[in-house]
C-alpha cells in the first residue's frame, strides 16, 4: 500500500502541504510579533490574538484535507486566507500612531503566502484534479462492514455552494469574538448589559440559522438561498452597529471589516451558485 506521504505524490502537492505548513507557521509568529510590539496588552488585544491563534488550527485541518484529496479543501483554504488576512492585519494596525515595521512586513509575507495557497488551490490543473475524494464512511457490503469512500448518490455539490456553507460558518465566531471584547466595556459602561447578552445569543443563534440554510442549500433547494441572504443581511444589521455602539469605531474597523468580507464572501458564492447550471447524474 502506498502511503499518504509517499515521494510518488505530484510535487506540486508536496509543495502545496509544505507551503499550508509555512502559512499556518507564519501566522503564529505575525500573531505573537503584533503581540510583542503592541504599546497596550488589554481585555480585546488578548482576545483578538487568541481568537486569531485559535484560526491555525484551521490551517492544520486544511493540510489534512489536501493530504487526502479532499474537495472541500478549496472552499476552506478560500475562507481561512481570506478572514486571516482581515484577522491579522487589525492586530498589526495600532489604535494610534503608525505599525511597527516589523508587523507590516510580517503581514505582507503572511498576504503573499495566503494568496498563493488559493492560486494554488483554485487555478493549478494537478491540485484540481487531486481534490476530488469524498469522506470515508463506514459502509455495507456483500463482504460486510467496510471503511471506505462514500460516493454521494445525489448530483455533486457545487464547490460555490460548499464555499457560501463554510464563509457563512464564520458569522457566529465573528459575531462572539467582538461580543466577548464588549464584556471588559461594561466596567465603565453597565448599562449596555442587556445589549452585550443579546449580541451573545445572537451570535449562538446564527450558528443555527446558518446550519439550517445551508443544509438545504447543499440539497439545492431553489429557497435556500434566498434564507442563507436574509441570514446574512440580518447579521449585518446586528453586529455593526454593536460594534460601532460598544467599541466604537477602532471596533466597527477591527471586528466589523472580517465580518463584511466573509458576508461578501458569501454574497459572491450564492450569486455564482445562481449561474451554475445544476448538475446531472448519469443514469445507472
Amino acid at each position: 500500500m502506498i502511503s499518504r506521504a509517499d515521494p510518488s505524490r505530484p510535487g506540486v502537492i508536496r509543495a502545496l502541504r509544505g507551503l499550508l505548513v509555512a502559512t499556518a507557521a507564519a501566522t503564529v509568529g505575525v500573531e505573537l510579533l503584533n503581540l510583542w510590539y503592541a504599546p497596550e496588552h488589554g481585555f480585546g488585544l488578548a482576545v483578538r490574538t487568541g481568537w486569531a491563534l485559535l484560526r491555525t488550527v484551521g490551517w492544520l485541518v486544511l493540510i489534512w484535507h489536501v493530504g487526502r484529496g479532499r474537495a472541500a479543501a478549496r472552499p476552506l483554504g478560500l475562507i481561512l486566507a481570506v478572514t486571516t488576512v482581515f484577522a491579522v492585519g487589525r492586530l498589526v494596525v495600532p489604535r494610534t500612531g503608525a505599525p511597527p515595521l516589523a508587523g507590516v512586513l510580517g503581514f505582507a509575507m503572511l498576504t503573499a503566502l495566503c494568496v498563493t495557497v488559493v492560486v494554488l488551490l483554485y487555478r493549478h490543473p494537478v491540485v484540481g484534479d487531486h481534490l476530488t475524494r469524498h469522506p470515508n464512511k463506514l459502509t455495507v457490503t456483500r463482504a460486510g462492514l467496510e471503511w471506505r469512500e462514500a460516493v454521494p448518490k445525489r448530483p455533486p455539490v457545487a464547490a460555490w455552494a460548499l464555499t457560501a456553507r463554510i464563509a457563512a460558518f464564520t458569522y457566529s465566531p465573528l459575531m462572539l469574538v467582538p461580543a466577548l471584547i464588549s464584556v471588559g466595556e461594561l466596567g465603565s459602561r453597565p448599562e449596555w448589559l442587556l445589549a452585550v447578552g443579546f449580541w451573545f445569543v445572537a451570535g449562538i443563534g446564527t450558528s443555527y440559522a446558518v446550519l439550517l440554510s445551508t443544509f438545504f442549500l447543499l440539497r439545492g433547494k431553489p429557497w435556500a438561498p434566498r434564507l442563507l441572504v436574509w441570514v446574512t443581511l440580518g447579521v449585518l444589521a446586528v453586529d455593526l452597529p454593536l460594534c460601532r455602539l460598544l467599541l466604537g469605531l477602532d471596533g466597527l474597523i477591527r471586528d466589523g471589516v472580517p465580518l463584511i468580507a466573509a458576508a461578501m464572501l458569501v454574497l459572491y458564492s450564492l450569486w455564482r451558485v445562481a449561474r451554475t447550471p445544476a448538475p446531472t447524474v448519469a443514469p445507472a
